[in-house]
């Protein structure tokens, strides 16, 4: 054979045994970058740790003239168009949203995150709002943004859409249930509340709204809160419904430490109300949102605590360890109490925040600040935890937030359902004696008789009590005790009640403060 030609036939059957192994081989695709995750809490933590790790800006904006000096009444003539709701008629839920002007000068980026995760910006257009009898104004630039929003739901019936929730000013919204009016406040946080330094306020500058599936009863938005001690990543869940919920959970990053951090606030106006006689010439008889605070203690005592519209600031504090929740409550729902059409104020939520998880050590603290208008909020209440917010730690907490009418969380014993007080001349006593007055109803107290050896448990600090008394009342099927306060000095006397029988507490414990 050729010599040349044994070398081609070698050459060619090595390239068919080379063709057909390389078919046998598994082909090997090339590496594909895994899929981005989809927007959700974990971004938000992100966006507010990258904040946290610069200098505090203003994320607000200068207003326009036009916006900046309008007064409150033309403020409230700027009114979003239902029509331009976002989900409208897509949704059980539809947002709509507040224009900057007036006092609510900050502005709040708004993006939607749709149901594949895309992230779209909603934009700012004049046309989406009615601006009462004039048109908009000539100087208000493209991106001017919202000021807020609120969200809507139909909690009545199906044939409107009632407000749900609204996100207006700092990190201030407002939880409504069935047959709800607007009244206490909650907050994302409280900085530095009653301190010589004055209070610090965060704002809410960023939120995504997770469109929902049509049928969808809940509602999931996500917020960055921002202040020049530290910034904040959130997530709300948020359910209607005769007692409406909402799930809160927050991750806090600080700038900075922060001398009083105040978790889970809520805010309220209380006027004055049944236990003093009326500072103003006004023809209802009692002016509040809330009534008072209610408690229970992580060793499961409940504490009830009237508000007052003080002379001066009042800070009280009740320090306990894991805590199974406090609230801003309005228990009186009766309209004769009020005598007030407009306000309503017998159709004001209750708020109560049960902490999930376990927040050890703290201090529930409520704030009174004089007050001599009902259009001022003067009362605040949140939680104080022991440790310290540091800065480059990370700190999570969540909680539930309930605002209801009828209260499922009263205790499950009788409740003080009213407080009063009057001066009595004694001797040694002076002009500060004081008569207390506490009316208990509910729990067993309803079944039992004035036979029965129902007994006041009364505790003070800083005074003497004497002249007690208890008695069946005949007209309401109440309990009442009255007793007498003796102070010590001029500092305030805590007082403590309940009731027993044979030794068993019927009541919630009945607290308060008085100062001669």
């Amino acid at each position: 054979m050729d010599p040349r030609r044994w070398l081609l036939l070698t050459v060619t059957t090595c390239a068919v045994v080379l063709q057909h192994s390389s078919a046998l081989a598994p082909r090997v695709r090339p590496a594909q970058p895994p899929p981005a995750p989809r927007f959700g809490f974990e971004s938000v933590q992100r966006i507010a740790q990258q904040r946290s790790s610069e200098a505090y800006r203003d994320q607000g904006g200068k207003l326009p003239d036009s916006l900046s000096k309008i007064n409150y009444d033309d403020y409230r003539n700027i009114q979003f168009r239902s029509e331009q709701a976002l989900w409208r008629h897509q949704a059980l839920f539809e947002v709509q949203f507040f224009h900057r002007g007036f006092a609510y000068d900050k502005r709040v980026n708004v993006t939607e995150v749709g149901d594949d995760g895309v992230l779209r910006p909603l934009k700012y257009d004049p046309s989406q709002f009615e601006f009462g009898k004039g048109a908009p104004p000539k100087d208000l630039p493209a991106d001017l943004g919202f000021a807020g929003l609120r969200v809507h739901f139909p909690l009545q019936s199906a044939d409107y859409k009632d407000e749900l929730i609204a996100f207006l000013g700092a990190s201030y919204f407002r939880l409504l249930g069935r047959d709800q009016n607007y009244g206490a406040s909650a907050r994302g946080l409280a900085l530095n509340v009653a301190t010589t330094g004055g209070e610090e306020f965060a704002y809410f500058t960023d939120f995504w709204l997770v469109r929902p599936a049509p049928e969808q009863r809940t509602l999931t938005i996500y917020a960055v809160l921002d202040s020049p001690s530290l910034a904040g990543a959130y997530r709300f869940e948020i359910r209607p419904g005769t007692t409406s919920t909402m799930e809160v959970t927050a991750t806090l990053y600080a700038r900075q430490s922060v001398e009083k951090l105040g978790l889970a606030p809520m805010t309220s106006m209380f006027l004055y109300g049944e236990d003093r006689p009326r500072p103003f010439d006004d023809y209802r008889p009692e002016v509040h949102d809330s009534d008072g605070l209610t408690l229970q203690t992580g060793g499961g005592e409940w504490l009830w605590r009237p508000l007052l519209n003080p002379r001066t600031l009042r800070v009280s504090s009740f320090s306990d360890e894991h805590p199974r929740g406090y609230g801003l409550s309005q228990r009186d729902r009766d309209f004769s109490h009020y005598q007030d059409e407009d306000a309503h104020y017998q159709r004001r939520p209750s708020y109560w925040v049960a902490p999930l998880g376990d927040w050890g050590k703290g201090t529930v603290e409520l704030v009174e600040i004089p007050n001599d208008e009902d259009i001022h909020d003067n009362i605040t209440a949140y939680w104080i935890p022991s440790m310290h917010l540091q800065p480059h730690k990370p700190f999570t907490f969540s909680y539930l937030l309930s605002a209801y009418s009828i209260a499922p969380q009263l205790s499950p014993g009788g409740h003080a359902i009213e407080t009063r007080t009057t001066a009595v001349h004694a001797r040694g006593g002076g002009d500060s004696a004081r008569r207390m007055l506490i009316d208990f109803a509910g729990g067993d107290l309803g079944s039992l008789t004035s036979t029965q050896p129902v007994k006041p448990e009364i505790r003070s600090h800083n005074g003497d009590i004497d002249n007690v008394s208890i008695q069946r009342l005949v007209e309401t099927g109440a309990w009442r005790v009255t007793f007498r306060v003796l102070p010590k000095n001029s500092q305030a006397m805590d007082l403590r009640c309940y009731l027993t029988l044979y030794g068993e507490a019927l009541t919630e414990t009945w607290t308060y403060l008085w100062t001669p």
